[in-house]
């Protein structure tokens, strides 16, 4: 119904107003009596084989929602409805801020993939706290947290720590968003010593509270084998948690896109189905080079039960999605995790 109906109605409209219009319709859908539990019935798969232990959280299935998608945390318990088994809500900055200028948010239909140069809109630390007060406990939520745009490099660990620390009670884990191309004055985050530093003053963050949050940090799937030995490296001295591999691309390699709808589309990032080999191979590299040391999620291209089957093989833990739930709809989780069940040799 997705594909045939709604997916060629919303593409119909731009990007970033059929996204708010979509969050309304689920959200007015979500209070119908019933459908909540017609939506269940029809996305989700419960099943113990299902469940994966990774970073000492138990998820009910390994399937995720990548952040960007539900920025504010205004959704996030009417999407666990879909079968999803955790949630990443954010990217969130201290203050709310508008991101960059519109129109920001861009379909390659032929690609199936979406470009996109937000810049970090999200409405604040303080309106997603609100909204985590209405956790109802149906999934795990992670907490993708930056910077704010203005902020002076001297102050970025501070924006990150302030985060941190309001966002502790309400989530599961925390995500630091360090290679997001659509903010500008990202050179310092990208430097090895600085992260040593912003991930060194986390964890000493962390350590005060009674109940330690895992840590995660989220890369680029640009990086070179030298770069990604860093990563290695890094995540070693520092004791992270794992790695979310990986956030958009600027690369344009490939593209069905003709050079004059790149051209007009300008700078951001994209994700979908063209950088699902760069991610898949980046997720690679890291598990078999690090001798699988550290847990990763993988993100990039997931379209098919297959792309995330590939991601796992590959070296994932866990996988998360965001275009491929634009592109092929609330079903893909299911197919993901129906698949998934069979490979076990659990017949549905």
């Amino acid at each position: 119904m997705y594909k045939l109906l709604l997916r060629p109605l919303f593409f119909l409209f731009d990007p970033e107003n059929i996204h708010h219009f979509t969050f309304s319709l689920v959200k007015t859908s979500s209070k119908i009596p019933g459908l909540p539990a017609l939506f269940r019935s029809l996305y989700q798969v419960e099943n113990k084989k299902l469940e994966k232990q990774v970073f000492g959280l138990t998820f009910k299935n390994p399937v995720g929602l990548a952040a960007g998608f539900d920025k504010n945390a205004v959704l996030y318990n009417e999407l666990a409805n879909f079968g999803f088994g955790f949630i990443e809500i954010g990217t969130v900055t201290p203050k709310g801020q508008e991101g960059n200028p519109k129109k920001r948010l861009f379909r390659l239909k032929d690609d199936h993939g979406i470009i996109n140069r937000m810049g970090f809109n999200n409405d604040g630390l303080g309106a997603a706290i609100k909204q985590l007060k209405k956790n109802k406990g149906q999934l795990i939520i992670g907490g993708n947290i930056g910077k704010n745009t203005t902020t002076k490099p001297k102050d970025y660990t501070k924006d990150y720590l302030e985060c941190f620390n309001a966002l502790h009670p309400y989530v599961d884990y925390f995500v630091l968003n360090v290679s997001c191309p659509n903010v500008g004055s990202h050179a310092k985050l990208n430097d090895k010593d600085y992260l040593e530093e912003l991930i060194g003053s986390v964890q000493k963050a962390n350590m005060a509270y009674s109940k330690q949050k895992p840590i995660l940090l989220k890369i680029a799937p640009d990086l070179n084998n030298n770069q990604l030995d860093e990563i290695i490296e890094l995540v070693s001295f520092t004791k992270l948690d794992g790695v979310i591999a990986s956030n958009t691309s600027t690369d344009r390699t490939g593209l069905k896109a003709s050079n004059d709808l790149l051209e007009h589309i300008g700078n951001g990032g994209l994700s979908g189905q063209p950088i699902k080999d760069k991610s898949t191979s980046v997720i690679k590299y890291l598990s078999r080079k690090s001798g699988k040391s550290f847990p990763i999620i993988g993100v990039g291209g997931i379209h098919s039960a297959a792309d995330a089957i590939e991601k796992l093989e590959a070296g994932a833990d866990l996988v998360q999605i965001y275009t491929g739930f634009i592109y092929e709809g609330p079903s893909l989780i299911k197919k993901i995790n129906k698949e998934l069940l069979k490979k076990t040799g659990v017949t549905l």
